[in-house]
């Protein structure tokens, strides 16, 4: 760090260097934890034992991950910190800007790490303990090298970051002590990799020439190919959902298979997530999932609609899953 940077470092104290590490470990981010979520939620459905069995260790599990995340996020900024001070939006941050040194990242990123460690300790039972240890150390570890190496490395960077939502269903699940299915595993999968190859699209519609400069794998990757890629992703993401609801109609028949509702704000979701993304509204879609307005209402439509069929139709899905 430059002396600049170590001089402004030393001058924020008290409330305004709280807030900084606060930004620092990014709980808008938080929010991803959803995908820990999914799979306890959608199991809910066709759960016969009381509900807080599932829903506890879903959440602690959560908890786990965002704090993981965080540390991750801290040591990911102190690797790109040259990097972020070229970023319009990027510059900002904490590391970037010089507000938090690199001493106090490194300690602030150790303390996240075990309060993760510490979440872990809230799960009963030895086994789920372990392999929703085995999963968060897995996270750190592949998103650790992501931000040391595979970041620069085209196609492997998206599919890195998909590996790390993936790691969040997968705890998720051995923590409540549920089976990840694989429809719950492809849509993690694509919907990741549409995500981060919009946020790469993204950054190429808001910065032009100077995406390069703010991240290098840039220079590997052309708008026509994004362009190309989320598309893919995004049908792929929408495919997946919607063979899993045809595998639910049994369940859901009234007449014909209600859930299928689910798929109308799903697929509104996403298609507007592109046409933001590509008209250059927005560098990151997780961000349009913060800010805007229709996209929340079509995300709360879809998991209003979701919660509402599963719970008319538990009953059902009881009997008919203890059939199987």
């Amino acid at each position: 760090m430059t002396d600049a940077a170590d001089t402004a470092a030393a001058s924020h104290t008290g409330a305004s260097r709280a807030f900084d590490l606060l930004r620092l470990a990014r709980p808008q981010q938080w929010a991803k934890s959803v995908f820990v979520l999914a799979g306890p939620a959608y199991a809910l459905s066709g759960a016969s034992e009381p509900w807080r069995a599932i829903i506890f260790p879903a959440l602690v599990a959560a908890a786990c991950f965002a704090l993981a995340s965080s540390g991750c996020y801290v040591i990911n900024d102190l690797v790109d910190a040259e990097r972020d001070r070229v970023h319009p939006r990027k510059r900002h941050r904490p590391i970037a800007s010089g507000r938090v040194s690199r001493q106090t990242a490194v300690a602030y990123a150790t303390a996240l790490y075990i309060g993760a460690a510490l979440c872990v300790l809230l799960i009963p039972g030895g086994q789920t303990k372990l392999l929703l240890a085995g999963a968060v150390a897995l996270y750190v570890v592949n998103v650790s090298l992501y931000s040391f190496r595979l970041k620069r490395i085209a196609i492997v960077d998206v599919m890195c970051l998909s590996i790390g939502f993936s790691l969040r269903v997968l705890g998720g699940c051995a923590a409540a002590g549920v089976a990840p299915s694989s429809w719950l595993l492809n849509c993690t999968f694509f919907l990741s990799m549409f995500l981060a190859l919009g946020k790469r699209l993204g950054e190429r519609k808001t910065m032009g020439d100077e995406a390069g400069a703010a991240r290098s794998v840039q220079t590997m990757y052309t708008d026509n190919l994004l362009e190309m890629a989320v598309v893919v992703t995004g049908v792929a993401t929408l495919l997946s959902y919607a063979i899993w609801v045809e595998d639910q109609a049994e369940i859901y028949e009234q007449g014909f298979n209600l859930l299928w509702l689910t798929i109308l704000p799903a697929t509104y979701v996403l298609l507007r997530c592109i046409v933001l993304v590509d008209r250059g509204d927005y560098d990151d879609p997780t961000e349009m999932a913060v800010h805007d307005r229709p996209a929340q209402i079509g995300g709360l439509v879809f998991i209003a609609l979701t919660a509402i069929l599963m719970v008319l139709f538990h009953e059902r899905s009881v009997e008919i899953l203890a059939a199987r």
